[in-house]
C-alpha cells in the first residue's frame, strides 16, 4: 500500500477522487520523508523550479486536470444541494453557493501555493497535503518546528475521518434509495426495521470490500460515473418538468438564521475536494494550475455554476417537500423514476469501494511495517472487514437522518481541513517573507479561520439539536 498522499482523495462525495490516480499517473510525492529531503534554503528558493524536476510518465495537461478537479467536486453530494437551499432559502442559497464555492477555490489556492513555497526550499518536486503541511512547520517559526510531525498526522486524521464517515453516509443513502424502489413492488419492505436492509447489504460490502489494488477499482468507478449520469439526466427532467407552473412566492427567498449552519455543512461536504488537489496538482509539469484562466479557476467555475443551477431549481420545484437527496423526491411507480432510483443505489454502492480504499491506506501504512509477512493477507482482510462493520454501525445508529450526517461530516472535519488548515499554512508559509500592506493576507487568513472554527461550531450545535429533536 501507498503513503496517504500518493493518491488523489477526494472528500465524499465524489465517485470518481480516486479513480484519476488510475487513469494517469500522478506523481508519487512520497517517496521520501521529510526528514530524508534536502534541508530547507530559503535564500535560493527562486533558483529551483519544482516543475522542471516532476519526472511524471502521464503528465497531465489543462483538460486532463480539468476532468480530474470536475469529478472529485461533481459526485453524489450534488443531489443534497436543493435541501441546502431549502434551509437557507433561494436567494441566499443562490450567493451562499456562489461564495462558499469562492472560498473553497481560495482556500486551494493557498494550499497549493504553500506547498509550491515548500518545494523550494526543500527542492522537492512534489508534495501531498500531509507533507505540506509538515514542511511548512518545518520551515516555520521555531517554536512551531516540534509540531511538524503533529501537522502531518493530523492532516492525515481529518483526511481519515472524512472518508470514513462518508462511507457512513453512503450506506445509509443507498438504504434509501433501495428502500423507495423495492416498496413500488414489495411494500412490505417500508415495515422493516431500519437496520434490516443495512445489514444485508453489509454482506456485499464486506465481499468487495477486499478489493486492494487501485487499478481493480477502476471498473467500480466506471459503472458508478455511468450510473450517476444516468442519474442526473432523469432527476434533472423531474426537476424541470411542469416547473412553469411553479409561483415563486410559494418559496422562501430567505430563512431563519439557525438554517445557514446547515446550508454551509451541506454545500461545503458536497463541493469540498481539497484531498485530491495536491496529486492533481502535482501531475502537471506546467504552471498553469493557478492563474487566470488557470485550470483550477476554470474548473471550479464549472462545478459552482452547476451546484447553484441544481440547488436553485432542485428546491424551487419541490419547494418545504425537498428531501436530504433530492432523488428521494421522484415519484413512486414509475418506470423512469425507478430508473434513477437503482442507477444512484448501484453508484453510490461502487464509490463506497473507492472512498473506502482512503481509510485502509491511512490505517494500513501506519501497521503493515508492523505485521508479520504470513500474517499481512489476514491482517488486511480483518482490518477491512472491521473497517465495513464500523461504518455500518455508525449508518444504523444514525437511522435515515442522512441530511444530519451530512451536516455533521462538514461542520466537523471539512471546515477545518478544507478551510482552516490551508488558511493557517498559508500564514505559517509567509511568516518570514511578509504578508503584504497592512497584512492583508494575515487578516484574510485570520477571516478564513474564523469562519471555519465558527462554521464548525454551529453546524454542530445545530446538527445535535435537530437529532435530539
Amino acid at each position: 500500500m501507498a503513503d496517504l498522499d500518493r493518491h488523489p482523495y477526494g472528500t465524499n462525495q465524489s465517485i470518481s477522487g480516486v479513480y484519476s490516480a488510475s487513469t494517469s499517473t500522478l506523481v508519487r510525492n512520497d517517496e521520501i520523508s521529510m526528514s530524508e529531503k534536502p534541508s530547507i534554503n530559503k535564500q535560493n528558493d527562486l533558483e529551483y523550479n519544482p516543475y522542471e524536476h516532476r519526472n511524471v510518465e502521464h503528465p497531465n495537461g489543462f483538460t486532463g486536470a480539468f476532468l480530474h478537479i470536475c469529478k472529485t467536486s461533481l459526485g453524489t453530494g450534488i443531489l443534497a444541494i436543493p435541501r441546502a437551499f431549502k434551509s437557507a432559502g433561494l436567494l441566499v442559497g443562490f450567493f451562499g453557493t456562489i461564495l462558499v464555492g469562492i472560498m473553497c477555490t481560495h482556500a486551494i489556492h493557498i494550499l497549493v501555493k504553500a506547498s509550491g513555497k515548500i518545494c523550494k526550499r526543500t527542492k522537492t518536486p512534489s508534495l501531498g497535503f500531509a507533507d505540506t503541511a509538515e514542511g511548512v512547520f518545518k520551515s516555520g517559526p521555531p517554536k512551531l518546528r516540534k509540531y511538524a510531525k503533529f501537522a502531518k498526522y493530523f492532516v492525515e486524521a481529518g483526511l481519515f475521518s472524512i472518508h470514513f464517515l462518508a462511507d457512513s453516509v453512503y450506506i445509509v443513502f443507498i438504504t434509501i434509495s433501495l428502500t423507495k424502489l423495492i416498496s413500488a413492488y414489495y411494500p412490505e419492505i417500508e415495515t422493516w426495521s431500519d437496520w434490516s436492509l443495512k445489514l444485508i447489504l453489509l454482506i456485499p460490502l464486506l465481499i468487495c470490500g477486499q478489493v486492494r489494488d487501485l487499478k481493480h477499482l477502476v471498473p467500480f468507478s466506471l459503472i458508478a460515473n455511468v450510473m450517476l449520469l444516468v442519474t442526473f439526466g432523469t432527476t434533472g427532467y423531474y426537476m424541470f418538468s411542469g416547473i412553469e407552473n411553479i409561483n415563486i412566492k410559494d418559496r422562501h427567498l430567505a430563512t431563519s438564521l439557525s438554517g445557514i449552519p446547515s446550508f454551509f455543512s451541506t454545500v461545503l461536504f458536497s463541493m469540498e475536494g481539497i484531498g485530491t488537489i495536491m496529486p492533481v496538482e502535482n501531475s502537471m509539469v506546467t504552471a498553469n494550475f493557478l492563474g487566470c484562466p488557470g485550470v483550477l479557476n476554470f474548473a471550479m467555475g464549472v462545478v459552482i455554476t452547476l451546484y447553484t443551477t441544481i440547488g436553485f431549481f432542485g428546491y424551487y420545484k419541490f419547494g418545504e417537500d425537498t428531501a436530504a437527496t433530492i432523488t428521494s423526491n421522484l415519484p413512486t411507480g414509475e418506470i423512469l423514476a425507478e430508473v434513477a432510483q437503482g442507477a444512484i443505489a448501484i453508484a453510490v454502492f461502487f464509490s463506497f469501494m473507492l472512498v473506502f480504499y482512503v481509510p485502509v491506506d491511512i490505517l494500513w501504512s501506519k501497521m503493515k511495517d508492523r505485521v508479520p509477512n504470513k500474517w499481512k493477507n489476514v491482517a488486511q482482510i480483518g482490518l477491512r472487514s472491521i473497517l465495513i462493520i464500523w461504518a455500518t454501525g455508525i449508518a444504523i445508529a444514525g437511522g435515515e437522518n442522512l441530511g444530519l450526517l451530512i451536516d455533521l461530516v462538514g461542520a466537523i472535519f471539512l471546515s477545518i481541513l478544507g478551510l482552516f488548515v490551508p488558511a493557517f499554512l498559508d500564514t505559517v508559509a509567509d511568516w518570514e517573507d511578509g504578508w503584504g500592506r497592512f497584512h492583508w493576507r494575515l487578516i484574510k487568513n485570520c477571516i478564513f479561520m474564523f469562519l471555519a472554527v465558527f462554521g464548525m461550531i454551529s453546524g454542530v450545535f445545530y446538527a445535535i439539536k435537530d437529532i435530539i429533536h
